[in-house]
């Protein structure tokens, strides 16, 4: 191809972006890219930006970042800012005096900071631009409101946010609103970036909070009075655990094959005295042989030493079933004579403590046991915490009975 063929291929952004990119059909108000750092969230916005200048001469546009600065330097002069995503031939001039940028349409974008959330009151918009609206600050929900107000200059007013999310009073409120259509997405989304770099990442924070929130693009919030939150258990994550001693398998079985999961959970004790949860094995959908298989795949992959199964809803056949799958397996039944919470409250502890910690990323676990509340209630996904309570009991054998006994020894 020649330079000119290579350079209009380059500007029909609509041949190359990926679906995240592309504005949604439909007559909506806010549009929210939600998601992981490298997403191409930056050159979206840009991109709609400038689609918009080209055919609206006599448009007004606000650009809202959490500071002056970041509008300069991410949405306008950064590499994929404004200014770099020009066609041939296109003028951007970015004024500075003026806190300006000028399409050579006729079009003008203002720049706003969240941080000075009066300076929007009073300017009228077509459309706007936010970028990182979980970085906003204490104004933040101020410069909302008066940019908001402000989005009255034509007949469908509409605003792009492009955040990385954070669990702040502004974005949930966001999140709420009716006529907000959501764009989802991870890093590992992106086809244009590089390989290894998604690799490195993924390997150094996959499944950790910072991983789940900045490259997954999940909005990571804590139950009130939770038992276990996204802090305390970030501070209880390591990458190995020790050699083990002792290993036991949690399971909580499914009341049938169409209800909710089946928690497998296994976690060992190391040779430093300390709890390691290493796996969550849980499946979904299975039948009692189903799920029995499982049991077995995660206890000889563990090489475990037992098996300990809540038999409240099944009673013996859960052993039955288990027994069937592994005629050797070493199964111990366990009845709940207290609630879940309270079950779960000394293991709790032990993470308090920093006396349990987790291997690697269990982000469908950790979920389950920061919706576990002091009062009783569950507020976690799915119906039922099944992974958080087979997990409670492979570390109340583990960890919490052998205590118990030796305290009542002691005495």
């Amino acid at each position: 191809m020649t330079q000119a063929q290579q350079a209009e291929i380059n500007q029909r952004w609509w041949m190359w972006a990926h679906a995240g990119q592309l504005a949604p059909p439909g007559d909506w108000r806010v549009w929210m890219i939600r998601a992981g750092r490298g997403f191409g969230k930056t050159r979206a916005g840009a991109e709609w930006v400038s689609e918009f200048a080209r055919h609206h001469p006599h448009g007004r546009i606000a650009l809202v970042g959490a500071t002056f600065d970041e509008v300069v330097q991410v949405m306008i002069t950064g590499l994929s800012g404004l200014t770099r995503v020009a066609r041939e031939g296109e003028t951007v001039t970015w004024r500075p005096t003026l806190r300006q940028v000028e399409f050579g349409s006729g079009a003008l974008a203002q720049v706003f900071s969240a941080a000075s959330p009066e300076k929007l009151r009073g300017p009228e918009h077509d459309v706007a631009w936010c970028d990182e609206l979980g970085k906003w600050g204490a104004g933040g929900e101020a410069a909302w409101d008066n940019l908001a107000m402000g989005m009255r200059a034509s007949e469908h007013p509409r605003i792009l946010v492009t955040t990385t999310p954070r669990p702040t009073k502004l974005m949930r409120r966001l999140l709420a609103m009716p006529d907000l259509v959501e764009t989802r997405g991870r890093t590992r989304d992106n086809p244009h970036l590089p390989k290894i770099f998604v690799g490195a990442m993924i390997a150094e924070y996959g499944g950790s909070r910072l991983g789940r929130q900045e490259l997954d693009g999940e909005l990571l919030d804590d139950v009130v009075g939770a038992l276990w939150t996204r802090a305390l258990i970030e501070r209880c994550r390591v990458r190995a655990a020790p050699d083990l001693v002792r290993v036991v398998v949690g399971v909580d079985p499914p009341a049938s094959a169409g209800g909710d999961a089946c928690g497998i959970v296994a976690a060992g004790l190391g040779t430093d005295g300390l709890g390691y949860v290493i796996e969550d094995a849980s499946v979904a959908g299975c039948s009692p042989q189903g799920w029995a298989r499982a049991v077995v795949g995660c206890y000889e992959r563990h090489r475990g030493d037992l098996v300990v199964a809540e038999a409240n809803m099944g009673g013996d056949m859960v052993r039955d079933v288990l027994k069937a799958a592994h005629a050797l397996l070493p199964v111990r039944l366990v009845r709940a004579s207290k609630g879940k919470v309270a079950r779960a409250e000394p293991v709790a502890a032990l993470y308090e403590s920093g006396r349990v910690f987790h291997v690697g990323g269990l982000a469908a676990l950790e979920d389950e046991l920061c919706g576990l509340s002091v009062g009783g209630g569950y507020e976690g996904p799915g119906r039922s915490p099944d992974r958080a309570d087979a997990c409670v009991w492979a570390l109340n054998a583990l960890m919490v009975e052998p205590r118990a006994a030796a305290a009542v020894r002691v005495v």
